[in-house]
């Protein structure tokens, strides 16, 4: 069975039931449930025309549905009568569909279930699994999401930025469960870009399998995190580095700047070091200061500072620090590792211990807490 194929033309499939007269919800249960028959039909009996017979399977559900539905016969006989079965159309709204699941009057959460389930062709189960929630809560939450999105116009473009966001938060939630949430974000976004000819696709893009390169180097064995300036450069996807720097230089010369070129081009720089002392910290401010100028954003600010102690040191570190709110999550441990390398270890200690308390996962608060540890065993001796 070839669950990437499925999944690939789910939205194609979608789209093509919208066209027909169907609404998004409606069209999205029948194609799932069409994925269901595909999955038990196929191994033995795989047909030519894989999208066609999805197209037809996917129509009859949806018809099954719509006339055991009394209060929807009108719709019913506005959509007629089943479609001889055939090739499907070559119509690809995988973009619009896109767009309609990252639709802003979507919380973050939902647009990002949505994505997963219309556009990545996820079960629910997997998609629960992956956040850790229990399915009839992930099932609520999708449902919830579609009849939002019920009225919305499928024949208009939306906002790709909207889009990229949702994909952007996918990457970020990793892996978990039996579904890989940072690869299937990448899958997604490449099938963006193959549609989209816009500089912050291909940037979101280069910023993933940048990222994705150092995956395997991020844990050691006993699954402790393991910082940038530790880790074991030899276990990073050289692949995925080349063809990440690649896209985004592609990017970059078209000359329209936006927020995601600019994180992977810190990412870029981080990359094409040999070591961790070879990193280039001062090309790596001023593109801070760029991504600073893009977004205004308090998180940028801070890691902002913690670059600034590299490049120019602690003190300059700190001051740059001092600008950012006290509040932020991560500002303590930055503190840290500023008052660290200016060489007050008491302090380093303490605000290390503190981070830990507030790490939001156990690896992180492991992590602090041994950093802490460490400089009380340094100073002790």
């Amino acid at each position: 069975m070839d669950e990437a194929l499925l999944r690939g033309l789910t939205p194609s499939v979608i789209g093509v039931l919208v066209h027909r007269g169907a609404d998004f919800a409606a069209a999205e249960d029948a194609v799932q449930d069409a994925l269901v028959e595909a999955v038990r039909v196929w191994p033995a009996n795989r047909p030519r025309d894989a999208k066609g017979w999805l197209v037809t399977v996917a129509w009859r559900r949806y018809l099954d549905a719509t006339r055991a539905d009394a209060a929807r016969r009108r719709r019913e006989d506005r959509v007629g009568d089943e479609p001889a079965p055939g090739t499907a159309p070559a119509v690809d709204d995988t973009l619009q569909l896109y767009c309609l699941c990252a639709h802003p009057s979507l919380t973050p959460s939902s647009a990002v279930a949505l994505t997963l389930r219309a556009v990545g062709g996820l079960t629910t189960r997997q998609i629960a699994q992956a956040y850790l929630v229990p399915e009839a809560t992930m099932a609520q939450r999708i449902s919830r999401a579609k009849r939002t999105v019920a009225g919305v116009r499928f024949d208009r473009p939306g906002d790709v930025a909207t889009v990229l966001r949702a994909l952007y938060l996918v990457f970020n939630e990793g892996y978990s469960g039996d579904v890989d949430l940072a690869a299937e974000a990448i899958r997604l976004t490449r099938q963006l870009a193959a549609r989209v000819d816009h500089p912050e696709v291909a940037g979101l893009l280069a910023l993933m399998l940048l990222h994705h390169a150092r995956r395997a180097a991020r844990t050691a064995p006993d699954g402790s995190l393991v910082p940038l300036a530790e880790q074991d450069r030899g276990r990073w996807d050289t692949a995925s580095i080349a063809e990440g720097i690649g896209i985004l230089q592609a990017a970059l010369v078209r000359d329209r700047l936006g927020e995601f070129q600019a994180q992977a081009a810190i990412a870029a720089l981080h990359a094409d070091a040999r070591t961790a002392e070879e990193t280039d910290w001062v090309q790596i401010v001023e593109w801070y200061d760029e991504l600073l100028r893009l977004t205004g954003s308090p998180v940028v600010r801070l890691n902002r500072a913690v670059a600034v102690g590299e490049a120019d040191g602690a003190r300059a570190g700190l001051a740059a620090l001092a600008e950012v709110d006290p509040a932020l999550p991560r500002h303590t441990a930055v503190a840290a590792h500023l008052h660290e390398r200016d060489g007050d270890l008491a302090t380093a200690a303490r605000l290390y211990a503190e981070a830990a308390h507030k790490a939001p996962d156990l690896a992180e608060r492991d992590h602090l807490t041994r950093q802490a540890a460490r400089l009380n065993a340094r100073r002790s001796r």
